[in-house]
């Protein structure tokens, strides 16, 4: 089994911020794949379903925290705990303020570069899960980091956002048998990213 966790608040209040965009990579997944009903379990609304790969199907659990981001690692590190899950089959998606709006990394490991999400979940399941950074872009100043991040998607963003949110779900198979690097690539092919710089948004989009 793979876990596959979106990271998000919840809430209406929350729901199209750019902190949202891992909860938004999980429906998208849980679309694409049919997966199976929304269920409340784990301190979570958690989704199940099976994906094809190359080597045959994969079952996977969905995720979405409903702990507020700073806790997820609760919730996340409950259902590894339960299903006797290794970090390395863990696959978390999140925003990322250091990559530019549409890029798509994966990487394992490593440490939270300032993302509570992540720090949470390095603090309850090591740091050996694997992450899928979504870029939302810098603001350009510290103090207005969190006003970015809890603001939603402007009506402008919506063609890279749509793009890369279906291809994070279409390019699953390749995550799910074990090929980051093929995957990460497969992604960005599908949805390249808009020509600017991570900071550029800050400068009014100069």
């Amino acid at each position: 089994m793979i876990i596959i966790a979106g990271l998000g608040n919840p809430g209406p209040k929350y729901e199209n911020n750019r902190h949202n965009i891992g909860f938004m990579a999980a429906d998208e997944i849980a679309r694409r794949w049919r997966f199976g009903p929304e269920r409340a379990k784990f301190q979570s609304v958690i989704r199940e379903g099976e994906v094809e790969t190359a080597s045959g199907a994969v079952r996977v659990l969905l995720m979405k925290p409903q702990t507020y981001m700073n806790e997820s690692g609760r919730a996340v590190g409950e259902t590894a705990r339960f299903y006797k899950v290794r970090p390395e089959s863990v696959i978390v998606f999140h925003d990322e303020i250091d990559l530019a709006p549409g890029r798509f990394r994966m990487k394992t490991g490593g440490g939270a570069a300032g993302q509570n999400g992540v720090r949470s979940l390095i603090s309850h399941l090591g740091a050996d899960f694997r992450r899928g950074r979504m870029g939302v872009g810098h603001p350009g100043e510290a103090h207005l980091v969190m006003p970015h991040v809890l603001g939603d998607f402007h009506k402008a963003e919506k063609p890279w956002l749509d793009a890369l949110l279906r291809a994070v779900a279409d390019a699953l198979p390749f995550a799910l048998a074990g090929d980051d690097e093929r995957y990460q690539g497969e992604v960005m092919r599908l949805a390249p990213a808009p020509k600017y710089s991570p900071r550029q948004q800050a400068r009014g989009g100069e």
